[in-house]
């Protein structure tokens, strides 16, 4: 008889795995949601960052608009303030506020090269990596559960057959004391129950050497696999931790290397700040708007107990400045500047009708033929512009604006020839290689800059000459006539001297009204009369209106395209031709406007496009 232990004595040896695979489990979860924790942060601080550097961009961009938006425009009268020192100061301000608005820019450059990209590519491989030790602890995890699943089925399987053979061993103890049983039942009995022994004796040796194979996986398991991948996730979270602390350290650096260029910015603020000179900027006060005026005499004594007409001491009306001319007559009016705040006395007639009202009346009259041909381009400028000579500025602005207008024109003439020298060079290399271009194709061009430059040279001897007179290098030029233009100056033709006319003193400056002997030449009243007896020019060539041309200031007529005009004066320089249709209509058109043919006794037929 085998005698063998009970199944339920094994219990105690095997059933303690399965708790622990439980529990095994369980901290595997516990670790797994703890990571994804860690990864969450990491994410959010990723998140946090990048805010951060837009944040950055927009206050950036915020401050480039600010510093743009109070900068002087270019060409306009804000260019002009700024060359005070507060003013200047101010510019420096928004220069620096520009390069610090900069700073700011590379602050947020340097977090999302340094600390954004950075950190979202380890975030990336840090979720590969943790991936790939829960599959490891996984697949450890179902290692083992089969081998306890072995382990069960073995133990099972051993329980049953142990059952199978106890009862066949009491089958075959009832069967031999049962003495109507035959022989041959008992001895068939005997060896079944031998069988279901031998049976339970394998499933013994089975059971035992799973559970001895189970033993071994599980103490493998418990103290070799799961350490090591428990130990490898230890790590990973343990760099994810030190990776964002310097992340957080870089934050900082960022920051604290542009430190000293914003200081610098703040440094320059404070030397701007320190370089305005309140002395300065009053002396250039002074200089700008310094008149040139002497201060007016003494006020003389007018004895009114004598037998003569009330007159005002002509010592407190005109310039004291000594000059050399003849004593003014009595009764009559200076011609020098009067000092700004006195104020001129008028005759009754002038107070009841100024000059500037009769001359509107005369301009709004019927078109006639008059001596006006300076003033063509003058009719169609707005009412108040200045003259060409800044004659109506008191001496020292006058010759700043004319020593401005100087210096323009030599640029406008040293831009003019260097187009000049580029085209002799460009005509030279066609001549050189004709494959290249036409040498003949630059000639109209390179004559127009030559015509551009010697109107341009004319332009500054006429400046240079008012600006030598002003500076007293050249004496006082006789009163001539003189149209006011913003571009060109044409004289009249000799013989007219009734027309309006500019007044000068003699030190250069403006007056505002004529001398008493032409007011007693020329009436207001018959201005008209002054004109009627012109004759008429005569014809010196004709033209074609090329364009549509509605003249609808005073002193220009109205043209259509494709007619047929005659040319009764030609372009003088300054962009206008004088035309006539008939005998009573003539009048200026822009010399763009039509092609003129002058007649063969003229100097030959020119265009005009």
């Amino acid at each position: 008889m085998v005698s063998l232990p009970h199944p339920s004595v094994l219990h105690g040896a095997v059933n303690a795995p399965c708790l622990c695979c439980r529990k095994g489990k369980d901290q595997f979860d516990n670790l797994e949601k703890h990571t994804q924790w860690g990864i969450d942060v990491l994410e959010k601080y990723i998140k946090f960052v990048k805010e951060r550097t837009e944040i950055e961009l927009s206050y950036a961009k915020q401050l480039r608009n600010l510093s743009k938006k109070y900068q002087p425009k270019k060409n306009s009268k804000e260019e002009e303030e700024y060359r005070y020192t507060s003013t200047r100061a101010f510019l420096a301000t928004l220069n620096e506020m520009n390069d610090y608005a900069g700073q700011h820019e590379v602050i947020s450059e340097n977090m999302t090269s340094l600390i954004t990209a950075e950190l979202t590519r380890y975030v990336q491989e840090l979720k590969q990596e943790r991936k790939s030790h829960f599959h490891d602890g996984r697949k450890a995890q179902q290692h083992i559960e089969t081998c306890w699943k072995q382990l069960e089925a073995s133990k099972r399987r051993f329980e049953r057959d142990c059952k199978e053979a106890d009862r066949a061993q009491q089958y075959f103890e009832k069967m031999d004391a049962d003495i109507n049983v035959t022989k041959a039942d008992v001895e068939k009995a005997r060896q079944q129950a031998q069988l279901r022994h031998q049976m339970a004796e394998d499933s013994k040796a089975e059971y035992s050497s799973t559970l001895q194979k189970f033993n071994s996986e599980q103490h493998e398991h418990y103290y070799t696999h799961i350490p090591n991948i428990f130990q490898k996730i230890q790590e990973m979270e343990e760099r994810r931790i030190v990776r964002i602390g310097e992340s957080m350290k870089t934050f900082a650096e960022v920051d604290r290397q542009v430190i000293p260029i914003i200081g610098k910015c703040l440094d320059e603020i404070t030397k701007a700040a320190e370089s305005v000179d309140h002395k300065n900027d009053s002396q250039m006060v002074i200089e700008a708007f310094k008149s040139g005026f002497e201060p007016p005499g003494d006020v003389d004594f007018e004895d009114f107990t004598q037998p003569m007409k009330r007159t005002v001491s002509e010592s407190s009306l005109s310039n004291s400045r000594g000059d050399g001319k003849s004593e003014p007559k009595f009764g009559s009016k200076s011609k020098g500047k009067l000092w700004p705040f006195i104020k001129k006395n008028k005759s009754p007639k002038q107070q009841k009708e100024p000059l500037s009202h009769r001359f509107n009346e005369f301009m709004t009259s019927k078109p006639k033929i008059h001596c006006f041909r300076s003033l063509k381009r003058g009719l169609s400028l707005k009412l108040g512009a200045g003259p060409e000579d800044f004659s109506n500025l008191p001496p020292e602005q006058r010759r700043k604006k004319l020593q401005q207008k100087v210096d323009e024109l030599n640029r406008d003439i040293q831009k003019e020839m260097d187009s000049r020298d580029a085209l002799t060079k460009m005509k030279d290399v066609y001549i050189k290689n004709p494959q290249m271009g036409d040498a003949a194709s630059v000639d109209h061009r390179l004559a127009e800059l030559g015509q551009n430059i010697e109107k341009l040279r004319l332009e500054v001897q006429k400046f240079e000459g008012w600006l030598a007179e002003v500076e007293g290098r050249l004496p006082a030029r006789p009163e001539q006539p003189r149209r006011q233009s913003g571009v060109y100056e044409v004289q009249n033709p000799s013989g007219v001297n009734s027309c309006a006319q500019d007044r000068e003193s003699p030190d250069g400056s403006y007056t505002e009204e004529q001398s008493q002997e032409t007011e007693m030449k020329v009436p207001a009243t018959d201005f008209d009369d002054e004109f009627d007896d012109e004759e008429p020019l005569p014809t010196i060539g004709t033209c074609k209106a090329l364009y549509t041309f509605e003249g609808q200031n005073e002193g220009t007529i109205s043209v259509a395209e494709g007619e047929m005009l005659y040319v009764i004066e030609e372009d003088k320089g300054d962009g206008w031709t004088r035309i006539r249709r008939n005998e009573d209509e003539e009048g200026y058109v822009p010399t763009s406007y039509v092609e003129v043919y002058l007649d063969k006794n003229a100097k030959g037929a020119m265009t005009y496009i």
